[in-house]
Order: C-alpha cells, then structure tokens, then sequence
C-alpha cells in the first residue's frame, strides 16, 4: 500500500490504462491526479503537450478547463448571495434588464418568431440549475440552433459583455424557465451577472474572492505570452476520419488574448490548481484556514434540485438523470446502482465535466478528489473519463 491508501500495483494499471490512450493516439497526452484524506496519491503527466515540437506534458501543463468552470461560477454567485446582493429567488432582470421580457418558442424546432411570453421570471436559481430555456447551437433544434452559432460569432474576440447580453436577449427561450433542465448559455448569463452586481470583470472578481485566496495561480481567462508554453494543444475529432485535428495551438492560441470574452466556462487552469477548487467544494467551503463559503451553501450546490419528472426527461439524447441529479452547477449521484456504467461514484459524489475532455469528480465518502485533464473535443461519447474513475476506484486498499 502506498501514500492515500492505494495499491501501488493497482495505480500501476491506472497509467497503463491512460497510457493506452495515448499509445493508441486517442489523445497526445493527460494529466491526472488523485487525492485523498489530505493527500495526493497519484500524479502523472503522460504523452505530448504540444506533439508538433514533441514536447512533454508535465504536471503543471495548462489545460483549457471550459465547463469545469461552471462551478466555480457557482460559488461565485453564492458569495454574493451570502454578502446579500443577489437571491436564489431573485428575478434577475434586476440587474440585467435586457432579459426582462424574453420570449418563449411554441415549437423548440419551429419559427423563432412563433412565441409565448415567459410564463415566470427568470430567476438567480434558474440559471445555476439550467432550467432557464436557454440552449447552446449544439443543444438547440431548428433556426434556433443557427440564431445560437450567429449570436456568439466572433464574441471570443473582444470582452464586451453588454453587447453579447443585447445579442442574447434577442433570441427566444427554448422552453419556459423552470420547466426542464437543458444545457445552455445560462452559466454565461451568470457570468454577466456577477459581473453587473460586483462591479468588476468576472476574471478580476474570480481572481481576487476565489483564485488568490486558494492559492490558483495558474488559473485565468487567458494565458500571459510567457506561459504560452506550457498550454497544451487543443484537438478537435474529424468526422469523416476520426482523427484528431488541431482546433487551438499555443502559437495562435485564442486564449492569448487578454480581452478575449469572459464566461461562466472558459478558464485555463492546472491539476493542482483545481484541485483546490474540488477540495472548497469537498471541505463544504473552506481550504485548510481560507473560508470562502458557509457550510450550507455549498450544501445547497451539491443538492439535487430537478423534480422527479424533470430527471425522467433524456438530456443529450440519453437517460442522464437516472442514477444523479443536478445542484448548483454540479451533478450529484444520489444512486450509485444506476449510475453504471460509471457506476462507481459513491452516494453524495460530485462534478462536472469540460467540453475538451477534462473532467473532475469528488466523493465524500472516500474522502476524495479525482481530476483527469486532456485536450480532446468531441460530441460522441469518450470513455477515457469513465476508465480513469473506475481504475481510481479500484486502487483503493485500505
């Protein structure tokens, strides 16, 4: 046994089992990482950053976080709610007028000018729990898809967060706000909510309450030119051929840019770094002497929120709500049986994954932090995350 309470053989078959990946050119490299009980067990940096200039991934490789980001949205917005300036219930046309008065698509498919007035406001609570009827081009059906792709074209470029909410408001929800969960722009939204509330940009406002308070220094919306380097490449799937293709590189990379646009899922960040981020959230807001949320907040985050109809309904086209639910931000298993086949979670786990690959995951029982980082994106399926949690699990020899 070693550090953690791990078996070293068996952590031994967790890097063959990623280094299959990489062997097989599934992905140029990974970084993961495993804590537990207060210790880091495993740590391992396998493959290629950068496979043009065949250089290393290392521990401290940056890595483009993307919906892993949400959550820290989350907690952000629960720090104004505990300082008073913002409510769960709350209809956010307080601060951001422009969403006063959306409209509703009769037909998530049909004419975006065939519309019902909302129902309710939208609400602080309906954004953190995507149950506000907004979509992304990938989650919406119909022109709606398209009003989506145009609406967010070129928006990377600059950091103008008022002129994307005026693009934004124009566009109808998908559904009326609260009725069903469906992945969309909504944690975006709450990053222009933070931003209006606070005062600050949302990277400054992250950098000075979350990211220096728990040490994360390496974690931003953009990558400074002297740390370009260590960013690794990013790789997209090509259809036709299955192969990967090269989707963002470090010499022309879009998170080179200090004005590039701030939302609530486009951080850069390390291992480490996110680590610490996984053990606020595990240690129920506070890191060794740095409290940075009251216990019951975050209580509230890893909190299942969708009604028992709402979970029978298919996300990304399958049954996803069977086994977990959704807090604030977070998917929480509250029954491991049908969970499989990632089915190893303990009750009470936590998460959620990016859009490139990484993935996290935290379980209270075990007293644990899981993170598994790579450069991959694709809509199908990749079962890298699902091997690396399970491999974890089985390391366990205490």
């Amino acid at each position: 046994m070693q550090a953690a309470g791990f078996s070293s053989a068996r952590l031994t078959a967790l890097t063959r089992t990623l280094q299959g990946y990489v062997d097989r050119g599934d992905v140029a490299g990974a970084v993961a990482l495993v804590w537990r009980r207060g210790e880091t067990g495993y740590f391992e940096a396998l493959g290629l950053r950068d496979e043009a200039a065949q250089l290393p991934m290392e521990r401290d490789t940056l890595f483009r976080i993307a919906s892993m980001t949400k959550p820290v949205t989350s907690a952000a917005i629960l720090m104004l709610i505990e300082e008073d300036r913002l409510a769960l219930d709350a209809p956010i046309a307080q601060w951001l007028p422009e969403l006063s008065s959306p409209r509703v698509l009769r037909d998530p498919g049909g004419p975006l000018d065939a519309t019902d007035p909302v129902r309710t406001p939208l609400t602080v609570l309906d954004l953190l729990t995507h149950r506000a009827g907004f979509a992304y081009h990938f989650t919406a059906t119909g022109p709606l898809a398209q009003a989506y792709a145009t609406a967010f074209n070129g928006v990377d470029g600059h950091g103008d967060v008022n002129a994307w909410l005026e693009r934004i408001a124009q566009l109808p929800l998908m559904f009326q706000p609260g009725s069903r969960w469906h992945y969309g722009i909504a944690t975006d939204v709450l990053g222009a909510l933070i931003a209006r509330v606070s005062g600050v940009p949302l990277g400054e406002f992250f950098r000075t309450r979350i990211f220096e308070p728990l040490g994360m220094r390496d974690t931003a919306f953009w990558v400074p030119e002297p740390q370009l380097a260590r960013l690794a490449t990013a790789y997209g799937v090509d259809p036709e051929t299955r192969r990967r293709v090269v989707e963002d590189h470090a010499s022309a990379s879009r998170w080179a840019n200090p004005v590039r646009f701030q939302s609530g899922g486009g951080l850069v960040s390390t291992a480490q770094d996110y680590l610490q981020f996984a053990q606020l959230l595990l240690r129920r807001g506070r890191v060794d002497d740095v409290r940075l949320l009251s216990h019951r907040s975050v209580d509230l985050m890893r909190s299942n929120f969708l009604t028992r109809d709402q979970r029978r309904l298919p996300a990304f086209g399958h049954v996803m709500w069977a086994g977990q639910g959704f807090g604030l931000g977070l998917s929480i298993v509250d029954d491991p049986a049908q969970q499989l086949p990632q089915g190893y979670r303990s009750a009470g786990s936590f998460g959620w994954p990016g859009a490139f690959g990484t993935s996290w995951f935290a379980d209270p029982v075990e007293d644990m932090i899981g993170i598994m980082l790579i450069q991959r994106r694709s809509i199908e399926p990749f079962p890298m995350a699902v091997d690396f949690e399970r491999r974890v699990y089985d390391a366990i020899d205490d």
